[in-house]
């Protein structure tokens, strides 16, 4: 997901006194505010507790909080049960035995598909501009390393840069080019999901849509050295009026492929 930020709406909260020098860590390195008692000044908060920092809205009929979490039944799950190599993200980004493609995976959001793709062996490089979500992957990366060896393994394949993609793939000089660029931009506003509803409308609200998504699809074709793969949903119309070259689709999102 490609993400703004509203530093207006948003603060942090310690969870528990014993995490209030790590609260207010956090609140200065992101330039917001440290909430010293509940308010409803602010839209959204950033929850720092002893085994994460969680994203929520303050509405209490809003949904709940959300957070970067590696090492989680829900990832271990997907980790255990994806298909491996055969799984449809592995084709995509063309994972062949004996080769793991470098990747950058430049709309890193809650970091999931990057995790995977890190799992399969690629050495992965996610780029997230939203700076609470950089810091929400960063504080996921390191639990994750800080876990049991297997996980630790795939997350030092992880390299996380807060940066906007764009402005990021612009600069990167020939020889840093990657295999292939991986873009997951926010879907259209439809999912009977619950779980993904949740997520979508938080990050939505604090980010808004990807509007310059078609531009970051043009901007990838022209430095990555083997393909570039975007998520969409099943039924959605590509990103732009770029003619991918195949697709796979599973049963509710779709990889195009573009080759170059």
């Amino acid at each position: 997901m490609i993400h703004g930020n509203n530093t207006l709406a948003i603060a942090v909260q310690a969870a528990t006194a014993d995490q209030y020098d790590r609260a207010n860590a956090l609140a200065a390195n992101l330039g917001i505010p440290l909430l010293q008692k509940d308010t409803k000044e602010f839209q959204y908060l950033l929850i720092c507790s002893a085994d994460s920092i969680a994203l929520k809205q303050t509405d209490k009929n809003g949904p709940g909080p959300i957070m970067v979490n590696f090492t989680g039944p829900t990832m271990e799950y997907r980790l255990k049960h994806g298909g491996g190599r055969s799984q449809a993200l592995a084709r995509a980004i063309g994972l062949k035995k004996g080769r793991q493609p470098s990747v950058i995976d430049a709309t890193a959001g809650l970091g999931r598909d990057g995790f995977i793709m890190a799992h399969l062996g690629c050495h992965v490089h996610m780029l997230e501009r939203s700076p609470i979500l950089a810091a929400m992957l960063e504080d996921g990366l390191q639990r994750a390393k800080q876990a049991a060896a297997q996980t630790a393994e795939i997350a030092g394949r992880i390299q996380l840069t807060h940066a906007d993609s764009n402005e990021f793939l612009q600069k990167l000089k020939l020889q840093d080019w990657p295999d292939v660029i991986y873009l997951d931009p926010m879907f259209p506003e439809r999912t009977k999901s619950s779980l993904v509803k949740k997520e979508m409308r938080i990050l939505r609200g604090l980010a808004g849509d990807d509007q310059d998504a078609g531009k970051l699809l043009d901007i990838a074709l022209h430095c990555a050295r083997n393909r570039v793969v975007v998520k969409r949903p099943r039924l959605a119309p590509t990103l732009d009026d770029t003619v991918p070259s195949h697709a796979i689709t599973g049963k509710t999102s779709r990889f195009d492929v573009y080759l170059v």
